[in-house]
């Protein structure tokens, strides 16, 4: 009796497509909050992260401009930018910063000019809808932008890959996506 009782809870996990770690190498790893391990402190002068960016040797800065009420915005902190695989790969190789859309907060941008978030966001960068994410080139230029929340982790990964590695320059987005798809098959 017990057997069938453990057996039934195996195949009920089972078909929920749920898995059961076997040992602590499998166990799933917890994640940690967004904004502390995805973005960096800032005091909010780009002209300095930029140096920061380059003296680390790291290929440029992110900026996620987000709204505080925005429901993408807190899905993608929580589902994405919370992943430590993600946290880890996108400190690796970028300056990773969050512009609030509706700030007053004072900002200097990359060319030493002072504004609030919110004209940085809106009149330097036409962001209307979040959020919105934009790398900016060690040239404090923008390099890639993307717009909206990623389907799932790994397709932000991607579009980190697709950065880092510098295929921006030479096609889009979605083809690239759609040749890594490809590749799965």
């Amino acid at each position: 009796m017990r057997l069938c009782g453990w057996i039934g809870t195996l195949c009920s996990v089972a078909l929920l497509g749920l898995t059961v770690p076997t040992r602590a190498a499998d166990a799933p790893v917890a994640p940690r909050d967004a904004m502390t391990h995805f973005f960096e402190q800032s005091f909010g002068n780009l002209k300095e992260e930029l140096a920061l960016a380059k003296q680390e040797g790291k290929q440029g800065v992110l900026i996620m401009f987000n709204d505080p009420d925005c429901p993408w915005c807190q899905k993608m902190k929580a589902t994405v930018l919370s992943r430590p695989d993600i946290q880890d790969y996108y400190r690796k190789h970028f300056r990773n910063l969050h512009v609030d859309t509706r700030g007053d907060t004072l900002i200097t941008d990359f060319s030493g000019r002072e504004m609030a978030e919110k004209d940085f966001a809106f009149k330097e960068h036409r962001v209307r809808a979040t959020p919105v994410f934009i790398f900016f080139g060690l040239d404090g230029k923008p390099a890639q932008r993307f717009t909206g929340a990623t389907r799932d982790a790994e397709e932000f990964l991607w579009l980190g890959e697709f950065v880092a590695n510098g295929e921006y320059k030479t096609r889009n987005f979605t083809v690239y996506k759609r040749e890594r798809l490809a590749g799965r098959k």
